[in-house]
């Protein structure tokens, strides 16, 4: 196993065996050994990550930080978001979504998440959370999908609580690192010969027409054709457009 020392040998840089090429950080602190991936194969790049690394445990020691919870912990802004989710929605969640947020945070959340700082809790703990309720499944299966996005939506609204009391400075990206994209984010486009292919068909297809209502309804279609590729609108807002009064 390759070890590379910095910082006057105060920290060391290793490959282990079981988890590719990626380079892991250890240091000998406080009477404690403590390790981390440094999630890079490069070693300069993981070089930068360990001093830096070092010197954030340096500061949380100096605050007296350093073996317990960064500040407020979740379990703290759990309980603000409970006292005030169902007061301050008002209505306008139903009781039974009010009550799955109580059981994500009694069932799941707070038993991984509770005595952790809010400070602590990145995109990495979120997946290390994923990873964790798919190993403790009572089943033996992993969660549904739509289960631990639920359970995400809560992780997420907790945290917002934490951000409004100031008690981090921005809300990590709880987005699952390997998910499908379950949906078209931005709308498809025909490239340009893709849509100049499409209007000559229409086109032709019009100029070919062997009846004259065949003529009329495939003219309607070719008009349709460059209204909508010269409009950008969906079909149903193009639907909408024929309806309105």
């Amino acid at each position: 196993m390759p070890i590379h020392s910095i910082l006057g040998g105060k920290m060391k840089l290793f490959r282990r065996d079981d988890s590719g090429e990626n380079w892991f950080c250890s240091t000998y602190f406080q009477g404690k050994n403590r390790r981390k991936s440094t999630k890079t194969d490069s070693l300069p790049h993981a070089e930068e990550i360990a001093e830096g690394w070092y010197l954030e445990l340096r500061g949380k020691s100096r605050a007296g930080l350093l073996d317990g919870p960064a500040g407020p912990t979740f379990n703290q802004a759990a309980d603000i978001f409970e006292d005030e989710y169902e007061v301050s929605t008002n209505g306008e969640r139903s009781s039974r979504w009010v009550a799955e947020h109580k059981a994500h945070l009694k069932n799941h959340l707070r038993p991984f998440f509770g005595k952790k700082g809010v400070m602590e809790i990145t995109a990495d703990t979120a997946q290390e959370y994923r990873i964790h309720r798919a190993k403790t499944s009572r089943t033996g299966k992993p969660p549904a999908r739509n289960t631990l996005d639920n359970e995400v939506i809560t992780l997420r609204l907790v945290m917002k609580v934490a951000l409004r009391k100031g008690w981090i400075t921005g809300l990590p990206n709880f987005a699952a690192p390997y998910k499908k994209q379950m949906k078209i984010v931005r709308r498809p486009w025909f490239a340009p010969d893709e849509y100049k292919r499409l209007y000559e068909a229409t086109r032709k297809y019009a100029r070919d027409a062997k009846s004259e209502r065949q003529r009329h309804e495939a003219e309607e279609l070719h008009d349709y054709v460059l209204f909508m590729g010269n409009t950008g609108l969906r079909p149903d807002e193009a639907k909408h457009l024929s309806t309105a009064t």
